[in-house]
């Protein structure tokens, strides 16, 4: 009888049940993982390129360059701020998104040998490739700083809030890259889909031109433009606008209030669906 309790005391039974209950404190045990996985990609990405880092500087800098020239090509509205402004608070917010929605996509794929090896929950891995594209984000920041230097324009209390619209656009990539890495593993054929939504949500995007202005068309009809707030980064790259211009450029309400709720919504069926399918990426991948 005494044997028999101290087999029981010391039985450990693992159980399916246990592990969403238990999965979050798994990931923050793992932190150091996702800590050390995103410190491999910052050192590894711009290996045995020429000029390194700078790549972070030079991508957003020749997009800015492009959208530039379109907006004063084409004589788009600027609402009073100097376009080069207004071109590159929405460039950068939508160069991160861009950046870490394909790496998170990709991310499994990418790293399938560590997956079939160990045990760790597997959200840390598309979260190390956000992490590596925020330190990104950060440097290439430095343009915006110093194209307002050199105009002489400086922001007003809204600036304070940015760390809210970059929060809204980690979000939002992380619901739209924990959906589709999900997939990824199981239907190859989205690393094909991933660049077409890419560039298909650049030219969808207010970066040449703004919100505003499509709202206040009366030639683009209704439906269009409800479409067009569909698209979670409307609200980001308005936000990140409003913040730089010291308000200058409103925020449209409408884009604003459905960017929320549709990033809400993503994140949610992003991190369900990833959780779900997640039992089965070793036996797949």
């Amino acid at each position: 009888m005494l044997f028999y309790l101290c087999d029981m005391v010391h039985r450990t039974v693992i159980t399916p049940e246990n592990t969403d209950s238990n999965y979050w404190k798994d990931v923050w045990r793992f932190r150091g993982l996702c800590y050390f996985l995103a410190w491999r990609d910052v050192l590894v990405r711009y290996k045995q390129t020429a000029i390194g880092i700078a790549w972070s500087v030079l991508r957003p800098a020749l997009t800015i360059g492009v959208f530039w020239f379109i907006g004063w090509f084409f004589k788009i509205p600027d609402e009073g701020v100097p376009r080069i402004i207004m071109v590159t608070a929405a460039t950068l917010p939508w160069q991160f998104f861009s950046s870490a929605f394909s790496e998170a996509a990709n991310s499994l794929i990418a790293n399938q040998n560590l997956l079939t090896k160990v045990y760790f929950p597997r959200i840390i891995v598309p979260v190390s490739t956000v992490i590596v594209c925020l330190i990104d984000f950060l440097i290439s920041f430095a343009i915006l700083v110093v194209i307002m230097i050199f105009l002489r324009y400086t922001p007003g209390w809204q600036i304070m809030l940015l760390p809210f619209f970059l929060v809204l656009a980690l979000l939002t990539a992380m619901g739209s890259g924990l959906f589709i890495a999900a997939l990824n593993v199981k239907y190859r054929d989205f690393r094909y889909v991933i660049p077409f939504i890419v560039q298909f949500g650049l030219y969808v995007s207010p970066i040449a031109f703004s919100s505003n202005t499509i709202f206040a068309s009366a030639d683009i009809p209704d439906w269009a433009k409800v479409l067009y707030a569909l698209n979670p980064m409307v609200g980001v790259i308005d936000g990140f606008r409003w913040c730089i211009t010291g308000g200058e450029m409103a925020i449209a309400t409408v884009p604003f209030v459905i960017s929320m709720a549709i990033t809400a919504l993503m994140l949610v069926v992003g991190v369900r669906y990833f959780r779900r399918m997640e039992k089965h990426f070793a036996d797949v991948v």
